[in-house]
């Protein structure tokens, strides 16, 4: 089995896999990171969302051999030390979470929003397909304003 180096939340890690192996598996199964979550396999719910290089993936669809050489941020990997990320600290103040099951996914592609988009209308907050099952989309867009306006 091919040996790959990656960079997930700023550590260099080996791991043994499949070149086609899907990311999402390396990193909760492999690695023991289980912020990402499987909820569909096949880019439709996204609760597997993380940060590639600064970017929103879905990583049940990006396989381990493709992100050789890039940097891997999940939801772990966000907070400095004790300090959340203005989007956690947003969530936690907006009570946005139910079940919680897709706000590790949630929170990513916010975050990759906000470094696009600083000011982000609904539109914008709209196109997030993050999908909520306890439809949440309001304390979320509240939440993403929120840390918009916290943001440094």
């Amino acid at each position: 089995m091919p040996n790959y180096n990656l960079l997930v939340n700023g550590k260099s890690v080996n791991v043994d896999a499949p070149a086609d192996l899907a990311l999402l598996w390396v990193l909760r199964d492999k690695l023991g990171i289980n912020g990402p979550k499987y909820g569909c396999g096949t880019n439709v719910c996204q609760a597997c969302t993380c940060l590639i290089d600064g970017k929103a993936f879905p990583t049940c669809v990006v396989r381990v051999g493709s992100v050789v050489g890039k940097s891997i941020t999940t939801i772990e990997g966000l907070a400095n030390g004790d300090t959340l990320h203005p989007v956690q600290q947003a969530w936690l103040d907006r009570d946005v979470p139910q079940c919680g099951f897709c706000q590790p996914g949630q929170i990513m592609a916010a975050v990759d929003l906000l470094s696009r988009t600083r000011n982000p209308t609904d539109a914008d907050i709209d196109a997030i397909e993050n999908i909520c099952r306890c439809g949440t989309y309001g304390r979320i867009r509240e939440a993403i304003k929120a840390a918009a306006a916290a943001l440094p």
